[in-house]
Formats: C-alpha cells, structure tokens, sequence
C-alpha cells in the first residue's frame, strides 16, 4: 500500500479536482466511488478498479480490510491516506472510509433499440436519475440513454442514488433521443400529464422504449410527437403529478406485473 501525506501531490491534487469537478471528471474519463457498498458491487460486477483510496481510520474496519486485502491479492493499486485528507476528498458526510477510482465507460450507440431500454430527455437532477438507473436495474432493463442535457450519469450523487445499479446497465450519454426514437424496432412510450390514454390499458408485454422528460417540462414536443404511446399514470388526491422518478418505477413494474401474469 502506498500513502501519501502532503496536500501538494499531484497524484493527490488530481483526486481533490476529480470528487469536485463534474468537469474533470468528464474530461478524464474517470470518477470515484464513494462507501463500500459502491466498492463492494464494482468488485463483484466489473472486477479491480483503477486505485482504491482508504482513509487511515478505515484500516481498522473489517469490511474495508476484506476489500483491500483482495485487491493487493491481485496486486490492484491502493493509495492510503490521513484522515483529514481523505475527507477533503470524501464527498460522504460520515463515510466508512474507502474508494475506488474508476474508469468511466463511454459507449456510442452503433445498432437501432431492439430491447427493452430508458431514454433520459433533460432529466437534471442527479437523484432522480440515479433513482431511475436503480428501478430499471431492479425491473431488469438493461439499457438506458440520456440526451445531453441529463445529468452526468457518473457524478458522485448518481452514483450514490444508483446504489450498484451502474454496474449491471449499459449506460448511453449524450445520445440524440429523437434519432434513436426514429430508429427503433420497439414500441416507444413516453409520459405526459395531458394524455388521456392510461398506461394500465397499455400492452406492455413487448420490448417498450420508456421515455421521460425534464422535471418541470416534461418530455420536449418533438419527441413526445415521435412516440407510439402517450400516457398519463392516474393518480388520486391534489397532487399535481408523480415526481419523474416515481414515475419511472410505476411504469417498470407495470410491465414486470404484465410479462409475469
């Protein structure tokens, strides 16, 4: 294990930029995960990370030895840091103590939707999309795409809402979603609060490209005119709508509901 110990390492100072910057970590291709149920999940679903960071009290934590004692079984890189440097990186109030720097996949759509996926249209608020990676990953949807104006998948605060979820999605940024729409072999359905068609009396017992928009906007008009399907979730109550991650997970289990019954 290598530690380090001065604020002015570089290879410190990079970290530092990486947990703060939605932009280095874009422009690197890298992002950390913070806790160890993230470090847990990458290990078991995507194998050895970059580096792995753990604080110096996290050295006397069980769960954060059992980690690091399989990485440096496989000689993976572990950096080990004093605790005020490490929560100067940390982005987790109270966290156990241990990361993993990562690579971020980037991949370019190449073949029409042909599957079951997500497509993002504007969705912005990184717990919300976070929320939406977890049910589609729970629902057993493997594929979602995000326009450019979705917020960055791999940022912290995605990720931490995610719980795991990243690892087991094929996860599309900066797609145009009109294009793939227009492209498509499956059914597209997107959600908007003035259809009049429920998604209950919808058949989804098919590949159903689920569509969803901007938390205040909704899905942009020319996408919403693309889709097969507009539909409205009944609710009752004064309750103007479903937040668009509720929505999302209403709409996944209807459609595990129907393909089980």
């Amino acid at each position: 294990m290598k530690t380090i110990t001065s604020r002015d390492n570089a290879q410190y100072k990079e970290l530092v930029k990486l947990a703060g910057s939605s932009q280095a970590r874009r422009k690197s291709g890298r992002t950390l995960l913070d806790g160890v149920h993230l470090c847990q999940a990458y290990l078991q679903l995507r194998g050895l990370p970059e580096q792995c960071i753990v604080s110096e009290t996290a050295l006397h934590n069980p769960e954060v030895m059992d980690i690091v004692g399989q990485l440096e079984a496989q000689h993976a890189h572990v950096l080990g840091l004093p605790d005020a440097l490490y929560n100067a990186v940390s982005q987790v109030e109270h966290g156990v103590g241990v990361m993993f720097l990562i690579e971020t996949p980037e991949r370019a759509v190449t073949e029409p939707l042909a599957v079951s996926a997500v497509l993002l249209d504007n969705v912005q608020d990184p717990g919300n999309v976070g929320s939406i990676l977890r049910s589609a990953a729970a629902a057993g949807i493997t594929q979602v795409y995000c326009s450019a104006g979705s917020a960055f998948c791999w940022s912290p605060k995605v990720l931490r809402a995610a719980m795991g979820a990243h690892f087991v999605l094929d996860i599309f940024e900066n797609v145009d979603l009109a294009q793939l729409v227009a492209a498509s072999k499956v059914t597209s359905l997107a959600t908007s609060g003035y259809a009049t068609q429920r998604l209950y009396d919808v058949d989804l017992r098919q590949p159903v490209a689920w569509l969803f928009g901007h938390e205040g906007q909704g899905v942009a008009d020319d996408l919403l005119s693309m889709a097969t399907h507009q539909v409205v979730i009944p609710h009752l109550g004064q309750v103007e709508s479903l937040n668009v991650a509720a929505c999302a997970a209403v709409c996944f289990f209807e459609q595990v509901r129907q393909n089980q019954g």
